[in-house]
């Protein structure tokens, strides 16, 4: 089942300023995709888009979500009232590229606290999800502190498990290894990987190359006009030298090494 569907999706911002232009996809239930692109060339956006939060200008993005009788809507500002919202909210969920937009609460138990509050779960299960995701993000030690006292990296993970604990369907990510150490990334990218042969379909905005192998099947490739320049398999994308220095992903990088010049593509 297509969980998502974009047909000929276009985006401006207020002053006419282009955000994407002619987007058509589709991502199976259960798939982890990434989607590639340079900063500036509608990946955010495009996430947004799919998460509701805002709408296209021209074409459309239609839903369906497996075991329910909703199938085929058409994400508008109309659809997501009522009943098909809170089911919407509760099965896709999106994390920010920059996770102070995200951050509200007073502590880090409250906002990892506060998704599944709205969902009217039991007490019990609420401390025991939240209680989960504290661990697994090993972030206990933070708990009681305000969000807005933590690290770049710190804040993701807070982010992250502020997700985990809606225990959504469809995660979306935007850029989420950004600020985050190797240790935390090797774990981030494990736990996708989880996710994934879980059944959850996983979205990945992203510019850092070294992690697609892992957190990606399939990929589209954003170009810096905006459009969707190629689309295919993981393995073949990546070793698409042209196209990935076409999109602004690679750039090839010279260094000296025993008295002589040696150049190498390089990704961002």
């Amino acid at each position: 089942m297509k969980i998502f569907e974009a047909k000929e999706v276009g985006y401006s911002y207020p002053g006419n300023i282009k955000a994407l232009h002619g987007v058509s996809l589709a991502v199976d239930a259960g798939e982890k995709i990434a989607i590639l692109g340079a900063n500036g060339c509608g990946k955010s956006t495009f996430l947004k888009i799919l998460n509701g939060l805002i709408f296209p200008n021209t074409g459309e993005v239609n839903v369906s979500f497996p075991r329910s009788a909703w199938e085929c809507v058409k994400l508008s500002e109309e659809s997501l009232k009522g009943v098909f919202n809170r089911l919407f909210r509760s099965r896709v969920a999106l994390l920010f590229q920059n996770p102070d937009a995200q951050l509200f609460s007073a502590s880090v138990r409250d906002e990892i606290a506060f998704g599944p509050l709205q969902l009217d779960l039991p007490q019990d299960e609420i401390i025991q999800r939240v209680e989960d995701a504290l661990m697994l993000l090993r972030i206990e030690h933070l708990q009681e502190r305000s969000p807005y006292e933590l690290s770049i990296g710190e804040k993701r993970k807070v982010a992250i498990a502020s997700l985990l604990t809606v225990n959504p369907d469809v995660l979306l990510l935007d850029e989420p290894t950004a600020g985050l150490d190797p240790r935390s990334t090797r774990e981030l990218i494990d736990l996708l990987i989880e996710a994934n042969g879980a059944g959850k379909t996983i979205i990945t905005a992203t510019h850092d190359l070294h992690i697609v192998p892992e957190i990606a099947d399939r990929c589209y490739v954003f170009n810096e006009e905006k459009m969707i320049a190629s689309e295919g398999k993981t393995e073949a994308i990546l070793s698409d030298m042209a196209l990935l220095k076409e999109c602004n992903l690679i750039h090839i990088h010279s260094h000296k090494h025993n008295e002589a010049w040696h150049s190498h593509p390089h990704g961002h």
